[in-house]
């Protein structure tokens, strides 16, 4: 395992809090609605997961992977779906759950992608928004932190596959 100098920038308790708080939210927006929730995969699956237990509605999860970053700290925009979604979207209203966003690029095209198959409506929550690296405007609905800080690990994000089992998120220096 690569070995980082790593700073904690929010503790399991401070991502809690925050996660709670979006799921009433979504709760509340999609009371009565036929709700779907999208996450992207690898990333997104911890937060998910945690966004799931605590909203106090119906909702349908399913799954789409993205690469974009191979092995690197830096999006290569070069962007191709290696899962895509297996329900049926046409109709319902959508909501795409990730980890980071970042340049903006892999949202866009996952959001673009979606649109064509004509949900009701299509929303984006991410738990971290990384605005400083931000390429292309996403129109992001529910973030849970904004940030400055470069490269993050922990709670579902990782370098190269490794420290996404950290209950926290850490900045890295390389």
């Amino acid at each position: 395992m690569k070995e980082f100098k790593k700073k904690i920038l929010y503790t399991s308790d401070e991502i809690d809090r925050r996660v709670t708080y979006l799921a009433k939210r979504i709760s509340k927006d999609y009371q009565g609605k036929d709700l779907i929730l999208v996450g992207v995969l690898k990333g997104a699956f911890i937060f998910l997961a945690d966004l799931v237990r605590h909203l106090a509605i119906p909702v349908q999860v399913d799954f789409v992977r993205l690469a974009s970053y191979g092995s690197g700290t830096q999006s290569t925009g070069n962007i191709k779906i290696t899962k895509d979604i297996e329900i049926s979207i046409k109709g319902k209203d959508v909501i795409i759950v990730d980890d980071i966003a970042d340049s903006g690029l892999s949202l866009q095209f996952l959001k673009n992608r979606l649109l064509k198959a004509k949900p009701s409506s299509l929303k984006i929550c991410v738990m971290l928004d990384k605005k400083s690296r931000r390429e292309v405007d996403i129109g992001l609905d529910y973030v849970g932190f904004s940030l400055k800080s470069d490269f993050l690990v922990g709670y579902g994000l990782d370098c190269d596959e490794q420290f996404r089992c950290l209950p926290e998120i850490y900045e890295i220096e390389e």
